[in-house]
């Protein structure tokens, strides 16, 4: 088949949620498909600047690629949409003239069998698709990554619990009563519907009642992620805590400053050599904070997470907003690694406490896991080696694919 991929960054490298996620996907496919992708730079750089793509050669390798500045977006431009429009800001955070028009040259010029929309910040170009003259008209397949408004109502009970953060809970509440009415639309628009997990599959059909979604759950190159750390000029002390995310990202932000104010004082007062490392590109400002206490240590962007997970004595995922699947566990479970999650941090695995990790929620019980583990090398090793175990059965990119592929084998619609 030939298969137009849209996605809301280059996919490779794979440093984040929905790259990881698109280039899994992107990889696995290209072994039998004819693949392209369309995709957005990172702001302020030219496509004639990447034309070649410097270190993505595997991504070129795979597919055909074609790219546009990402537009720029800013505080005064979020807040003018606010006050006057209906849209929620997923709808409007890439919206680009340059990308829906060079959209529309390639597929007045070629035909493609699928055109899959890798999250829904690229849900805007869905009346494009819907115009193009070619026939047979492509099956579109729009791949929910996150539950948005799962998200943003989630962000939104967990800031109202702090009257210092009501003007978070605000801007979620109005994003997710919007996301829940755009949400709905851009999953009756597409053909077909993907979801990460059974819990985002019913959050959506609660959305649209009778709404046929197949859940393709989220994956791990379970070759690249082993327990054996690439080299690396890494190195970090015994007793390390690791967490490792985009750390602008709200669900991440949040996580970090709860597990440091709230659980790792505990940790301490028993293991008083504990120290978090917070790994992960663009710590947001109200991070910053934390740089002042000398048992966290906030890396901003690196080369390569592996040798950081690698490392740690016990991956922690604290995470209490969010919606989907976290990639993130995937990676630490993939490398033998002992974990302790939050019960959401965990969602949408078939994970059983005790078993593949340890899940916890208040916190004083996380710090206790979290110290039981510290104490018992043995303890971590068992559970390392299960988890692994699980990922390599169940959510290496291998078995992932075909299932995705069953999907774009499906009988075409009707045009809607």
């Amino acid at each position: 088949m030939k298969i137009l991929f849209l996605t809301p960054q280059v996919p490779y490298p794979p440093r984040q949620g929905a790259a990881l996620r698109n280039w899994g996907l992107i990889s696995g496919l290209a072994a039998r498909h004819e693949l392209a992708v369309l995709s957005f730079l990172s702001p302020g750089r030219s496509s004639e600047q990447d034309s070649h793509l410097q270190g993505a050669r595997p991504l070129q390798a795979a597919c055909r690629i074609k790219t546009v500045p990402a537009p720029m977006r800013t505080f005064r431009d979020r807040l003018h949409s606010l006050l006057t429009t209906r849209q929620p800001d997923m709808a409007l955070r890439l919206a680009s003239e340059a990308y829906a028009r060079r959209l529309a040259e390639w597929l007045a010029r070629e035909s493609f069998d699928v055109v899959h929309i890798g999250g829904i910040e690229m849900a805007p170009y869905l009346g494009i698709i819907g115009n193009t003259t070619a026939q047979p008209r492509p099956l579109v397949v729009f791949d929910n990554l996150n539950c948005e408004y799962l998200l943003q109502r989630r962000a939104f009970l967990t800031d109202l619990r702090a009257p210092a953060h009501w003007p978070g809970a605000l801007y979620s509440f109005v994003q997710w009563r919007r996301l829940r009415r755009y949400e709905a639309q851009v999953c009756r628009r597409a053909d077909k519907v993907l979801a990460v997990s059974e819990a985002d599959a019913v959050a959506l059909q609660d959305l649209v009642p009778g709404l046929d979604v197949t859940v393709v759950p989220n994956g791990v190159d379970t070759q690249a992620y082993r327990a054996e750390s690439p080299s690396a000029e890494v190195q970090i002390p015994q007793n390390a805590l690791v967490f490792t995310g985009t750390m602008d990202f709200r669900p991440n932000v949040d996580a970090m400053l709860w597990f440091a104010r709230r659980v790792l004082p505990l940790v301490r007062a028993q293991v008083s050599q504990a120290r978090l490392f917070v790994v992960g590109q663009r710590p947001h400002r109200r991070l910053h904070k934390l740089r002042r206490d000398p048992a966290v240590v906030l890396t901003g962007w690196v080369e390569d997470v592996r040798p950081y997970i690698a490392q740690a004595s016990v991956y922690v995922a604290p995470l209490r907003i969010g919606g989907g699947t976290r990639l993130k566990l995937l990676e630490a479970m993939a490398m033998g690694k002992a974990v302790v999650a939050t019960r959401l941090g965990a969602e949408g695995y078939p994970v059983r406490d005790g078993h593949e990790l340890v899940l916890a929620d208040a916190p004083g019980d996380f710090a206790a896991a979290v110290v039981e583990l510290l104490r018992a090398p043995e303890r971590q090793a068992e559970l390392g080696q299960v988890a692994r175990a699980f990922v390599e059965q169940w959510y290496d990119w291998r078995a992932i694919v075909p299932r995705v592929e069953a999907v774009y084998q499906m009988k075409q619609p009707p045009i809607k």
